[in-house]
């Protein structure tokens, strides 16, 4: 009996746009033709306007097809056993333009393994990287954490090796390690990605983490919208602990180290750090003033290591590779490589992994190919729902951390959001405002009293009622917030604010005269 080893995507995308019927279909239809099919439930690959992506094994690799609705089962199939030929048929997976310009260094596996499978995972280089941590101990760790220049990929950039530098140092008979992963930042998907499409990535980078630092228990902090992830992850964290690779002495070694899932409580808010363990320690999620940081005195007072998602999965392969190799990706000081993820109103939506110093156009236009709408871009946002606006004249911008510093924006956890020209840019303004309202703990007066201000000074703005005063009245506004509030939510409000009222002027009701001086 003829076979076939098909790979169809069970990440949460693709199961939004029918994955789940088209692996049934194909199923239905192999019981038909009495053709043995083994279908394989990998991650996305990330190129989401091509979702569901079927792929077959062959002698010469993995052959894509796509997208596949499930009325093209029969079809498919029938290619399948001959000569491959079909409509949707995209060519060797790896050979696809969109791909095989990306560096994966993160993603390495996404895609490719089942995410289940420890066996997968370690077939495909898995657990190199906690082999050479274990034989290089703590100090060593981290001093190539710290060599490769690697930067929180949450959105803050802080260097991650003098993080754990300053938890190791901590004295402390209990430290932690916790993985934020609460993605709530609009457009972005890439935390995602990784735990359901390659999750022993995860739970590697954070038992280096541990080794490094002392902890021996890690939580994964998963937002409750991602029922997918925390299941992924679940059953990852249960074959890591079958497997020798949690628990006492992981990996045969003397180490100490388990871990596991706690779901969010469906807060913005709770994306930041010292929220984040309020709430995984049962209370409601409300900012922490800092001093004391997490590093000393974090989750239930204890010496704590947070680190994103996109961090953590980052470590195993700069401990296999060495940071030097990983240092070498990059610009300035943003090194390595960071998942870029493009939405909105974008033609070729998805994850672009590639090394720090790529152009903003570059990202929209050339691997983005533009809006869906066909229309012209008018402005990006770079950042999550708190990042800055950013207008054409500004696509030369470097993806690094200062250059986008220097123009009054930020990188953040990589989120790319594309607005085409029908965009109004004061209610995507207001809406910042409104959202810091809506999302604010309300611990401190500048988030909790000053977004509702700030709304309500926008509409004045809007309905032209005394708008050179009101403008300068909304930049002080946002001033207070920058400098005033206590965490990044109401800290960061301002850059949407501040970039739709300098770069789109003409929305606010500004006459034609001042859109030129402005």
């Amino acid at each position: 009996m003829t076979s076939l080893r098909l790979h169809i995507p069970i990440d949460a995308a693709a199961l939004a746009v029918g994955a789940e019927d088209v692996a049934r279909a194909i199923e239905s239809a192999a019981a038909r033709h009495k053709v043995a099919v083994e279908i394989v439930r990998n991650g996305s690959r990330g190129l989401y306007w091509l979702e569901p992506m079927v792929e077959v094994e062959t002698p010469a690799g993995r052959i894509a097809y796509g997208p596949v609705t499930a009325a093209d089962a029969d079809g498919l199939l029938t290619a399948l056993l001959g000569n491959g030929a079909h409509a949707l048929r995209l060519g060797p997976t790896e050979e696809i333009p969109w791909l095989k310009r990306q560096s994966r260094l993160t993603f390495a596996r996404c895609g490719i393994v089942d995410p289940r499978s420890l066996d997968d995972y370690r077939a495909h280089g898995g657990y190199r990287g906690l082999a050479r941590a274990i034989s290089a101990g703590a100090a060593k760790i981290v001093e190539d954490v710290i060599q490769s220049g690697l930067r929180g990929r949450g959105g803050a950039g802080f260097p991650t090796g003098i993080k754990w530098r300053t938890v190791a140092e901590t004295a402390a008979p209990q430290k932690y390690v916790v993985c934020n992963a609460d993605e709530g930042d609009s457009g972005t998907f890439a935390d995602r990605m990784i735990m359901e499409g390659d999750p022993f990535v995860l739970i590697e980078g954070m038992t280096i983490a541990g080794i490094a630092t002392g902890a021996t228990k890690g939580y994964v902090y998963i937002r409750s919208e991602y029922p997918h992830a925390i299941a992924t992850m679940e059953a990852a964290i249960a074959a890591a602990r079958s497997g020798g690779f949690l628990g006492d002495r992981i990996a045969d070694s003397p180490f100490a180290f388990d871990m596991e899932v706690r779901s969010g409580a469906g807060a913005y808010v709770c994306g930041e750090e010292t929220s984040l363990l309020d709430s995984l320690e049962g209370k409601r999620g409300v900012v922490r003033a800092k001093p004391p940081l997490p590093a000393h005195k974090g989750l239930f007072g204890r010496p704590t290591v947070i680190n994103n998602v996109l961090s953590f999965a980052s470590v195993p392969i700069i401990m296999d590779k060495g940071g030097a190799f990983y240092r070498d990706f990059g610009m300035g000081k943003s090194r390595g490589t960071m998942p870029i993820q493009l939405a909105g109103n974008v033609k070729h939506g998805g994850l672009f992994e590639t090394a720090f110093g790529i152009t903003l156009g570059e990202l929209v236009d050339d691997i983005g190919g533009g809006t869906r709408s066909g229309r012209p871009v008018r402005a990006v946002q770079v950042g999550g729902p708190l990042g800055a606006y950013f207008p054409r004249a500004l696509f030369d911008t470097p993806f690094d951390y200062e250059a986008f510093t220097a123009r009054e924006g930020l990188i953040g956890h990589g989120g790319i959001v594309v607005f085409d020209d029908t965009v109004d840019m004061a209610k995507q303004a207001r809406f910042a405002m409104e959202f810091c309202a809506i999302e604010s703990c309300g611990k401190c007066t500048p988030c909790r009293v000053g977004s509702i201000r700030g709304m309500e000074v926008i509409d004045r703005i809007i309905r032209n009622e005394n708008r050179a005063a009101n403008a300068a009245l909304l930049e002080d506004l946002c001033n207070t917030l920058k400098f005033g509030s206590l965490c990044a939510l109401g800290g960061f409000t301002p850059y949407p604010v501040m970039s739709a009222l300098t770069h789109f002027p003409e929305d606010f009701g500004a006459p034609p005269r001042l859109q030129a001086a402005e």
